[in-house]
């Protein structure tokens, strides 16, 4: 969570310097963020985790137990609901629901890599994140320039 509210203060403050408001599209797409945090931080705890219970520090994969990858897809779905909403706000048109489709098929590879919990496994899993970035990027580029 402190992770992913770190990273995400960027949103509130871009839309403050831009638009000088932070409206509700602004708290979803914060929300998201600190969701998708969550999720692929746990990925990346799944790959440490004996290690971190052999020397008693505490994370996501370790807390969620035998429910991290329920949990992850949980909050993966989130993410993907939380950021359709946001382009439904700002009237964003097929080319930004096009990269949520294949947000939602990158999420749905990374559940087939965690699903053993093998360490390199979940470590590709968590690194595939930037594909999940680029393209929400790139969906919201495309989406306020057509």
């Amino acid at each position: 969570m402190v992770l992913g509210a770190a990273f995400g203060w960027s949103i509130p403050m871009a839309f403050s310097a831009v638009s000088e408001s932070l409206p509700l599209s602004c708290w979803l797409m914060f929300l998201a963020n600190i969701l998708w945090a969550v999720a692929y931080d746990t990925q990346y705890a799944m790959v440490d985790r004996d290690d971190d219970l052999k020397i008693g520090i505490k994370s996501t994969a370790i807390l969620f137990g035998e429910n991290d990858r329920l949990i992850i897809g949980m909050l993966q779905i989130a993410v993907l609901v939380l950021m359709g909403a946001v382009g439904w706000l700002n009237g964003l048109g097929w080319e930004y629901y096009w990269s949520l489709f294949i947000a939602a098929g990158l999420f749905f590879w990374q559940q087939k890599l965690i699903f053993r919990r093998e360490r390199d496994d979940c470590f590709k899993a968590f690194l595939n994140n930037n594909y999940v970035g680029l393209v929400l990027f790139l969906g919201l580029a495309m989406g306020y320039m057509a």
